[in-house]
């Protein structure tokens, strides 16, 4: 396992090579073993749903491609000084000479660089058995779809489907971008044939140990992109509101490198990857980018009839139900950066949760344990949930304070040049826009950690609370 792990002289950064291969077929020497079947498992159900119509080995040979980077990203910890990693990939496909063409190739590798900040170095070899067809159900959209959405149960995902869907009905399709079913969506089952992730990627031999997760954007953005060709759509609505889509670049975590999941820049090489493999146009749109989490919640809730309760039911949490349950049901844990930035959104929309939808109960309480759930057993609190408690809350502080910090001027600026330039606005009106957006989340913090006290312990993490 070990002759894997190798490292570069030239480039100073950590090897890792993986083959996926079919069953009982052997690794490069070298390599590590990525197997079809066991290590990357494609879900009969998913992949019906994604397979409604006629069958294309290209769009199988996709979602194996986003199996595989998955695999490739969490295998290998990333430097403690540092961030990238080479990563060498080979993948059996259908169609090697579609796969290697070098617009397809070049497209791949830019998008996986910009996104993952690490080497990509991915080649194609052909299969030697032709994947099963999936049973094909019968479902037709027509030609009257005009967009699709990615959909999670998370609150921005609720709120932009909630609203979109008012206006377009039938026409939008929800992309399912997790594992549960439509149970809060409140749409009709039969129209939604993308109704779960149609893979599995499992450690194997060796344990998953990286969890930074930059690939996600990719699997979640190529899933979207496939369902947009298998249904004739040419857009793909982007839910994220501005926080979530540009606060995670504008603020990195650390030393580590600009997180661009949900961020135009990256969204734009996706657009070229996706047209130059299937040849199908699409553009991801980002219709709350300029708004607060807060700003759509609110939206969502005074225009559409479900807005007042479906939101409720939505997840924020990172954290495993494993890590946050109380007497076997559920929370949120209430403090990661995810579920911060909820409060403070759901605070900022004038709306309230009940008390026992988090773990940790009380913001306002003046140490970290003492806000947590009295049920909760303090023995389960660990270094790491203060940690990421810490370092959720300075995410949002520092957030709040860009726009007035001399020091990053440059940052704001360059960012929105770039956005300008890729969403097609004049440099002055991006700026305008960037710079709104920034002055909102700023107050609409301070007016949550107001709502705290000065006693709050995330008061005394968070610079931008303080007189």
């Amino acid at each position: 396992m070990t002759a894997a792990w190798v490292h570069d002289t030239l480039t100073e950064l950590p090897l890792v090579r993986v083959d996926v291969v079919e069953p009982g077929v052997r690794a490069s020497k070298g390599a590590m073993r990525c197997e079809i079947g066991s290590t990357l498992r494609f879900d009969t159900t998913g992949m019906e749903s994604y397979f409604f119509a006629d069958w294309e080995p290209v769009l199988h040979d996709a979602l194996l491609v986003a199996a595989a980077v998955e695999y490739c990203d969490r295998i290998k910890r990333r430097p403690a000084q540092g961030w990238g990693r080479q990563i060498e990939l080979r993948v059996p496909v259908h169609e090697c000479d579609r796969w290697n063409a070098k617009n397809v190739a070049d497209a791949l590798h830019t998008t996986l660089d910009f996104l993952t900040g690490d080497q990509w170095h991915i080649s194609f070899y052909a299969r030697r058995k032709p994947e099963v067809r999936p049973r094909q159900i019968n479902l037709s959209f027509g030609n009257d779809v005009a967009a699709v959405i990615p959909f999670s149960d998370g609150l921005d995902s609720c709120a932009v489907a909630g609203l979109f869907g008012r206006e377009l009905g039938d026409h939008l399709v929800r992309v399912r971008l997790g594992s549960s079913a439509f149970a809060r969506s409140g749409v009709k089952q039969e129209r939604q044939p993308f109704t779960s992730v149609p893979y599995r990627v499992q450690p194997g031999d060796a344990p998953f140990v990286e969890t930074s997760a930059r690939s996600r954007g990719f699997r979640f953005s190529l899933l979207s992109g496939l369902a947009a060709y298998l249904s004739r759509a040419e857009r793909i609505i982007i839910p994220e509101s501005g926080q979530g889509a540009l606060g995670s670049a504008l603020v990195p975590v650390g030393q580590g490198y600009e997180d661009f999941r949900s961020h135009p820049l990256f969204m734009a090489r996706m657009e070229v990857f996706i047209e130059a493999l299937l040849g199908h146009p699409v553009h991801f749109d980002f219709p709350q980018i300029w708004k607060t989490k807060g700003e759509t919640l609110a939206e969502y809730v005074r225009q559409c009839e479900e807005g007042s309760t479906a939101w409720v039911g939505t997840c924020s949490c990172w954290q495993q139900s494993r890590q946050t349950g109380i007497h076997g049901r559920k929370r949120q844990c209430g403090i990661c950066a995810a579920c911060m930035l909820r409060r403070l959104s759901v605070h900022a929309a004038g709306l309230h949760e009940p008390a026992d939808t988090y773990v940790w109960e009380d913001l306002g309480a003046s140490t970290f344990e003492s806000g947590a759930a009295v049920e909760f057993d303090r023995r389960r609190i660990t270094g790491a949930m203060r940690e990421y408690a810490i370092a959720g809350t300075l995410h949002l502080d520092h957030l709040a304070g860009l726009r007035d910090s001399h020091a990053n001027l440059q940052t704001i600026e360059s960012c929105a040049f770039q956005l300008g330039k890729t969403l097609c606005l004049p440099e002055p009106e991006s700026r305008s826009r960037l710079d709104r957006l920034l002055k909102q989340h700023a107050t609409e913090w301070r007016s949550f950690m107001n709502s705290l006290g000065p006693d709050s312990f995330v008061a005394d993490w968070a610079i931008e609370a303080r007189p």
